[in-house]
C-alpha cells in the first residue's frame, strides 16, 4: 500500500501527528519535566498521586512517561481506564488488569486483591495503580479507595494510587466525603495551559521523527495554531495534519498563516 501523497510531497516517512507514538518517543516540554519528575517521585516514596488537567492537554504522555521512567525491577504498574463501573466491577477489572481470576462476590474480589498487594509487598515490588478517567468514578468507588490503600493499620505503604481526571476530579476530591482519600494524597499536581513554545517544540518534534529538519509551518501559521489550539495535542495534532494536506493539493511547501486559517475554520465547524 503506498503512503498518502501528502506525506511524499513533505519528505514524511509517516503521518507526524499520529497517535501511534512509541514510549521512547513521546515528547514532554520542558515546562511539563517538573511535573513528571514530581510524579516519579510520588511513586518512588511510595505515596498516591493526584493529577488533573484540561482534555488533551497531555495528561496521557505524562502518564506514559513515567511508564518509560521508573524502574521495571521493584515496580509494578496497573493502567485502569473504565471509570465508570460500580464497585464490584471496577475492583473485578482490576483484578483482570493484575492477572487474577475475578470472584464472584464483592468482597472476594477485593480480598483477592489485598492479598496480591501483600504478596508484591513480601517480594519488594510495589505495585502503582493508574486510574484514568477519575472524575468518572462512582462515588462508592471513590470512597472506597482509601480503603484499598490501608494496610497494616495505615502504616505500611504496600501500593500508590494515581488518580488523573479533569480538574473537576480536585473539585470531587475536597467534598468532605472523600476527605479520607484526599488527606492521604500528598503529591498534587496540575497540568496548565501550554506556553507557546510548547506548541513549537512539540511540532518540530513531531516532524522530526516523521523524517525531516525542515518545518513547513511559517511563524505566523505556528502562532495561529498554538492560539486555536490552546496548546492542547490532540487539538495540535488535528489541525496541522489537515493543513498539511491542504498545502500539498495546492502543491506548497509551506504552511502560512492562510493556509492554517483554513484548517482553524473547518475545524470550528465541526
Amino acid at each position: 500500500m503506498s503512503a498518502p501523497r501528502w506525506l511524499a510531497h513533505f519528505g514524511l516517512s509517516r503521518p507526524p501527528f499520529s497517535k501511534v507514538v512509541a514510549d521512547e518517543e513521546l515528547w514532554v516540554p520542558s515546562s511539563r519535566k517538573k511535573i513528571v519528575d514530581r510524579l516519579v517521585e510520588g511513586c518512588e516514596e511510595r505515596g498516591h498521586v493526584l493529577l488533573t488537567g484540561e482534555p488533551g492537554i497531555g495528561k496521557t504522555c505524562v502518564l506514559r512517561a513515567l511508564r518509560h521512567r521508573l524502574p521495571e525491577a521493584g515496580f509494578r504498574l496497573t493502567y485502569c481506564h473504565n471509570a465508570t463501573l460500580g464497585r464490584r466491577d471496577f475492583y473485578r477489572q482490576l483484578c483482570l488488569a493484575l492477572g487474577l481470576s475475578p470472584s464472584a462476590t464483592a468482597a472476594a474480589v477485593f480480598y483477592a486483591i489485598n492479598q496480591h498487594v501483600r504478596e508484591l509487598g513480601e517480594e519488594r515490588v510495589h505495585p502503582v495503580f493508574l486510574l484514568d478517567e477519575a472524575h468518572l468514578l462512582h462515588q462508592q468507588v471513590l470512597e472506597h479507595l482509601h480503603i484499598l490503600s490501608n494496610y497494616e493499620w495505615d502504616s505500611a505503604p504496600l501500593l500508590s494510587l494515581v488518580l488523573v481526571g479533569l480538574p473537576e476530579l480536585r473539585d470531587r476530591m475536597r467534598l468532605r466525603k472523600n476527605r479520607s482519600l484526599y488527606s492521604r494524597v500528598h503529591t498534587r499536581l496540575h497540568l496548565g495551559d501550554a506556553a507557546p513554545d510548547d506548541t513549537y517544540e512539540y511540532v518540530a518534534h513531531r516532524l522530526r521523527l516523521a523524517g525531516t529538519d525542515r518545518d513547513p509551518f511559517d511563524a505566523d501559521a505556528l502562532a495561529l495554531l498554538h492560539e486555536a489550539s490552546g496548546g492542547r495535542l490532540r487539538d495540535i495534532d488535528r489541525i496541522a495534519t489537515d493543513a498539511l494536506k491542504r498545502a500539498s493539493r495546492k502543491k506548497l511547501k509551506r504552511v502560512d498563516r492562510k493556509l492554517l486559517e483554513a484548517a482553524v475554520d473547518v475545524d470550528m465547524l465541526d
